[in-house]
């Protein structure tokens, strides 16, 4: 196998270009534009309406579909091509994606950069990508039916997906550029971090409730919720009636959301303080960005809640997930080199 600079580049523009595509998919839900696109054709879709005929079409056909009927009937042509773009730009995205995965991967194979293991590593990122394509039209399906919505757990599902897609890039990254087996493991620090990670993206699957609910929108307060830590409703229920109601009901999403990011931040801070001091200076780093990019992260939750959701806000709000994400893999990857050697 060749160690060639051009895959690091590679993989690191894929990370970015997902990266990106989850933040035009957050402009896509605050914009309410994800069922502007009635259809999924992933070959024939990738031109939008070409002319005047092919716009009348398209509308024509987004007015049979519930959004048009319930909430968006008093639509002009041109307010209906303010949503297409974006989600278009999305689906595009997502094809740009695919063929910057796919056809350097075929040359660099060709050309004997990689081993069996990496072939078999790098096809099953193809493999998750081309499944993110589905798993989003499945997402969107669920809003031509009968409710203008889609429904909120496919919503999470597609971000958790990309989210897992986006970190597993990086860690082939930081694989290809640091090959190095490490001089000693701290197992406790490993499994700590991995822990760790799992609130995490429990914290960004209960904000993906947050946004499929519109669950924002209420209680714009901090630290209390309304003038309550536990409004009402919520006492003696949150943990005693099961997941749906914890995943379905919005007083309980936005509790649990402000919750588990205090509870997030208490965690990373205790791995800061915990073990910074035997790692060696470059893991050190990368552990002190953690805690400063989720303070970063739950003050712009803070302020999205209390301002009721302004868009640039709200997205920076989603950047730094992605930040903290992957600063989070760039932790667990440096894990397996904890001291210095003597």
């Amino acid at each position: 196998m060749k160690t060639n600079k051009s895959v690091l580049i590679w993989l690191i523009t894929g990370a970015i270009l997902i990266a990106a595509m989850v933040v035009v998919g957050g402009i896509t839900r605050l914009t309410n534009s994800g069922l502007s696109m009635v259809e999924w054709e992933p070959v024939m879709g990738t031109l939008p309406p070409m002319n005047e005929t092919d716009w009348q079409d398209a509308f024509t056909n987004y007015k049979s579909y519930p959004e048009y009927k319930e909430i968006n009937y008093d639509f002009t042509l041109e307010d209906f091509k303010s949503i297409f773009w974006w989600e278009y730009a999305h689906r595009l995205l997502g094809r740009i994606i695919g063929v910057i995965f796919i056809v350097p991967f075929l040359i660099f194979w060709i050309k004997g950069y990689f081993d069996k293991s990496w072939i078999l590593r790098l096809l099953i990122l193809l493999v998750l990508g081309a499944g993110q394509g589905v798993l989003g039209w499945f997402m969107v399906k669920s809003g031509l039916v009968d409710n203008p919505d889609v429904s909120h757990y496919r919503l999470a599902a597609h971000l958790i997906a990309a989210i897992l897609l986006f970190s597993y890039t990086i860690w082939l990254a930081l694989d290809w550029k640091y090959p190095e087996k490490g001089y000693m493991r701290v197992k406790t620090f490993q499994q700590t971090l991995l822990f760790v990670f799992l609130v995490a993206i429990a914290q960004i699957t209960y904000g993906a409730f947050m946004a499929g609910l519109k669950a924002g929108l209420f209680y714009p307060t901090y630290p209390k919720m309304n003038g309550d830590w536990i409004p009402a409703g919520l006492e003696g229920k949150l943990f005693s009636s099961g997941w749906v109601f914890l995943t379905s009901n919005i007083t309980a999403i936005q509790f649990m959301h402000r919750w588990l990011a205090i509870l997030l931040t208490l965690m990373i801070i205790a791995l800061y303080y915990n073990y910074g001091p035997s790692l060696i200076e470059r893991n050190k780093k990368r552990l002190l960005a953690l805690v400063i990019v989720v303070l970063i992260q739950v003050g712009l939750g803070i302020i999205t809640i209390v301002y009721n959701i302004p868009i640039i806000i709200a997205l920076l709000h989603q950047i730094t997930a992605l930040a903290l994400i992957a600063i989070f893999i760039m932790n667990m990857h440096g894990a397996r080199v904890v001291s210095t050697p003597n």
